[in-house]
């Protein structure tokens, strides 16, 4: 799951793929909007919408992460159409991973960790069919909001990971394992603290927040445990081209192991304490 690295440089930020690297600053460089964007949307309570607006919102959210890159970025210098760029290939990795975890594993947050989902307005729901109590719904909005939350925590987990892999004493394997583990429990607590807020609650909250920010965050982080390191690997040597069925590939074997590692979570940790 190590990427090979031919970079001369110890201790460094972004990828030697210069099409990769552009895109991490890119992305990095969205942030603001993300934040901002997400903080309106509880200052203003714009989680109480229709269908219509649901939808729309985080349509505003997802789409610059396409429509910007689509419309500055000429990779051609460097042989890469658009749709070889990193950029569209991190966003393809990262679509269909979210898919997997929107469509099923949602469930396990709902009955497992107890998070409650409540868009009165909201009437159109996609969400696995055998899997789960069924007695939540996820809106169909939610697939355009997670990749926006998922591209962020995957961009800064990745360079920060990169840095202390590159660095003198992040080179062994025993290193590697610790940085993904701490690089999972930090963005699966982060999201928590700071998403489960007071001015979400009405639409968005756990029924136990102490308890989800302690076990619920070990199960959470099952996630970014594969996800983290196989997204790390997208294109990351000087030379690295993956094409797009690589890509899909890789994000539907992580969707799998992500499937495999929450259900035998959700064994292991101590019930819901209500």
């Amino acid at each position: 799951m190590l990427a090979e690295n031919s970079h001369t440089t110890s201790g460094y930020w972004f990828s030697p793929n210069a099409s990769k690297a552009w895109a991490e600053k890119f992305f990095l460089a969205y942030l603001p909007f993300f934040f901002a964007v997400n903080a309106a949307k509880q200052k203003f309570g714009w989680m109480n919408v229709d269908t219509f607006w649901h939808i729309t919102q985080n349509l505003i959210l997802l789409m610059p992460l396409y429509i910007i890159p689509l419309l500055i970025r000429d990779e051609s210098h460097i042989g890469r159409k658009w749709h070889q760029s990193y950029w569209f290939k991190a966003n393809i990795w990262i679509f269909i991973f979210v898919f997997t975890a929107t469509y099923f594993f949602t469930e396990y947050f709902f009955d497992v960790l107890g998070m409650i989902y409540f868009f009165p307005q909201v009437n159109w729901y996609f969400d696995a069919n055998l899997l789960g109590s069924g007695e939540q719904r996820v809106p169909l909005g939610m697939y355009f909001n997670a990749p926006a939350f998922f591209i962020a925590y995957h961009t800064m987990s990745v360079i920060l990971m990169r840095r202390f892999r590159t660095s003198r004493i992040g080179r062994s394997h025993a290193a590697w394992m610790i940085t993904i583990i701490v690089a999972a429990l930090f963005f699966a607590w982060a999201e928590t603290r700071f998403v489960a807020t007071d001015a979400n609650a009405p639409y968005f909250a756990y029924k136990n927040l102490s308890w989800m920010l302690s076990w619920g965050s070990i199960f959470y982080a099952c996630y970014f445990v594969v996800s983290f390191p196989m997204f790390y690997r997208l294109d990351e040597a000087a030379d690295d081209n993956w094409p797009l069925s690589k890509v899909a590939i890789d994000a539907l074997a992580a969707s799998m192991l992500a499937f495999f590692l929450l259900d035998f979570a959700s064994r292991l940790i101590p019930p819901l304490a209500v």
